[in-house]
This record gives C-alpha cells, structure tokens and sequence, in this order.
C-alpha cells in the first residue's frame, strides 16, 4: 500500500473517474499518433483491482464534503467500479456500484441505508454522483479507448506544453458525449485538463489537474476539480491512500456486496 499525501486517481477515465493513475512515459518520442497516444493511455487505465479513500468537496449553492471509498476493476473488456460513503455518519453506507462493459450501455445500482436499493439505467447516466458535479457516466466511461482519435492542436496548461487529444465515440459508441478533448503532458503521460462537449458541441464539464506527483515510478495527479460552465458549483477531489493488486471476490461489485463497508485485502504472496 502506497500512503500518497492528497492523491487521487483521477475518473478522467472513471472521472473517467472518475478515478485514474498515469505511469511515467518511457521511451515516448516527441512526435507520436493520435492512435498511440490514446493507446498508451487506455494502457494506464486497465490496471486491475485497485482501491482508493477519497474525499469529495462541492462548493457553491449547494454545500457539500464527503469522505468516500472507491473499489475499482478495470479490465480490457470491463469497468466495475463502487463509490460508498464513509462520512458524515448520517450518509455512511450509501454506495452507488456502476459497470460498463465493452459497447453496452452503462448500468449501475444505488443503495441507500437501511434498504432502498434503486437500479440505474441509461436515462439515469447524467444524474451526479452523490450531488456533485461527475455524472455517473463520468466514473465508469474510458474515452480512450474510443475508435477516433485525432491529435487537434498542442497548448500550454499551467507553463507545461501538452498535445491536444480529441476522442469520439463513433457510430458504434455509446455515451452522454459527443466529444471530448484532453490536453495530455507527453512527457509524463498524464491530463492536466479533459473538457466534455455535447453532441451539438456545447461544453458540458471542465476537469483540471491540480497537482501531479510522482510516486514509486507512478505519475499521479494529486488533486482535481470539475466544474459545469454555466453551473453555480465546482468539485474537488482529493485522495489519501491508494492501493493496487488488492485481492477482490467479485461479490464487492454485487447490489450485496454495495452493504459491506470492508476493505480489501492483499493479495497471498
């Protein structure tokens, strides 16, 4: 277990993760594809079983911190990923559990202590995930792994100069989005922004990295925010502990498994 000081997997891929965590880039030329780059990121994102304490804080006219767990598999066919809330005690036990699999339509659950137990469909995608700004497609959607790519531009964020990805789901894609652009930092192979666009080309959600550290061989970044143009609120997450090659049953990502508050464990050497 890596004890990492404010940091976060980012979802840009289950933000997006809702949660996500970019390796160093070796050995990646100065000039490289759109069709590699978006490769090597969707690369990073299929890491297993991992877990990750986050806490989410929404501000604006709604007022919002919680402290949350977030139990993640992301394979090359599937995404299985649980959010449940730890904190305040008067929330603690509400899960959400969302999968998305290959084409498919996403699909989930939300468990609300001591019983209500509600699925969720595609209509329910764009709601936000425990009322901050990340629809519950946002968590589970892997926009690198769409089938166009293009590189569109390069532009500094933050004095770093980043190569412009834009990703599209094509005619065979299913998502909320019609297009999304990531300014992506070549060297470390990291996003230091993803801006969402509507079909019709409005911009939906705006994700900015804070922070990135590099831990044990791992670009990470550390800390996020995520607004809505237009939107009288922003979110921000922060992570305090991340774990992978945890040892999961497959029952965690169960409507069941949504009332078992546990942690994982390691895996037997």
């Amino acid at each position: 277990m890596h004890q990492l000081p404010l940091s976060l997997r980012t979802t840009y891929f289950a933000l997006a993760v809702l949660v996500s965590v970019a390796r160093a880039a070796d050995n990646v030329p100065a000039a490289i594809s759109a069709t590699d780059l978006a490769s090597r990121l969707n690369a990073v994102i299929q890491d297993g079983d991992s877990y990750v304490r986050v806490r989410l804080e929404v501000t604006g006219a709604a007022q919002e911190i919680l402290q949350l767990q977030i139990k993640a598999r992301r394979t090359k066919n599937s995404t299985d990923v649980v959010y449940q809330v730890l904190w305040p005690k008067e929330r603690k036990g509400e899960a959400v559990r969302l999968r998305k699999s290959g084409n498919l339509p996403a699909s989930g659950t939300l468990f609300v202590p001591p019983a209500s137990v509600r699925p969720l469909g595609v209509g329910d995608m764009k709601e936000p995930l425990f009322g901050s700004d990340l629809s519950y497609e946002d968590v589970v959607e892997n926009f690198f792994a769409w089938n166009q790519q293009a590189i569109v531009g390069t532009e500094e964020v933050d004095g770093v100069a980043c190569q412009i990805l834009e990703s599209k789901p094509g005619k065979n894609g299913r998502s909320i989005y019609g297009r999304v652009r990531s300014w992506i930092d070549i060297r470390r192979l990291v996003p230091l922004r993803v801006e969402k666009f509507s079909s019709s080309g409005q911009l939906l959600r705006r994700i900015n990295t804070i922070r990135v550290v590099g831990v044990d061989g791992r670009q990470i970044p550390t800390n996020l925010t995520v607004s809505r143009p237009g939107q009288n609120s922003s979110t921000t997450f922060d992570g305090s502990q991340i774990k992978h090659g945890v040892a999961y049953t497959g029952r965690e990502f169960t409507a069941d498994g949504l009332k078992d508050l546990g942690l994982p464990h390691n895996p037997p050497e």
